[in-house]
């Protein structure tokens, strides 16, 4: 069962991948690089949260990863999810906390495509992002909120590979009062 927490203990995986090896668009990939710009920007990547009905993490379809909607969720030290902001924007949750949980949320998406596909070196591109904002009646800034995750991805990524089209939709409810939810499309290295 989620609940509220204010700590997030995560762990980390090796790096994996052949380094040097070029990508389609001829740029030089560097084995782990992306996992040590993660390391540069002091995130750590926790186990992907765990599926809380019948579904995957997502789905690989030649090039385009699927990947689930996810929740800002952290790891606790019991090893559960929980929620560390719960709430409504623009009632419980100020676009601030929002952001943050975008952020959260960000890095679970990072953690549940590695899961997937072995190594972040597969990943060549965030396609597009579908988000979820739980509102309260009025509040109109669902874009900023979800600039959390956008913004990581881009400062992650770069802006070519991590800039993507975007969805900010506005939600009466989310599952465990959760202030965002998203889903992904990404294009990876088959």
């Amino acid at each position: 069962m989620l609940r509220r927490e204010s700590s997030r203990s995560t762990t980390v995986g090796k790096p994996r991948g052949n380094a040097g090896q070029a990508s389609r668009s001829g740029k030089r990939i560097v084995s782990g690089e992306i996992e040590a710009r993660l390391k540069e920007m002091g995130i750590v990547l926790p186990r992907p949260p765990k599926a809380m009905a019948n579904y995957l993490p997502g789905v690989a379809v030649g090039e385009i990863l699927y990947v689930a909607g996810t929740l800002g969720t952290v790891v606790s030290a019991e090893d559960e999810d929980v929620l560390p902001i719960v709430g409504k924007l623009g009632r419980e949750v100020s676009i601030e906390e929002g952001y943050q949980s975008a952020r959260y949320m960000a890095i679970n998406h990072l953690a549940m495509i590695k899961a997937v596909i072995g190594s972040l070196d597969r990943l060549v591109r965030i396609v597009k992002m579908v988000g979820y904002v739980n509102a309260a009646p009025g509040f109109k800034s669902a874009p900023q909120v979800l600039d959390g995750a956008s913004d990581l991805y881009v400062a992650l990524l770069g802006r070519e590979r991590g800039a993507h089209g975007r969805a900010a939709l506005y939600q009466n409810e989310l599952t465990f009062d959760a202030p965002v939810e998203a889903e992904l499309t990404v294009q990876i290295k088959a």
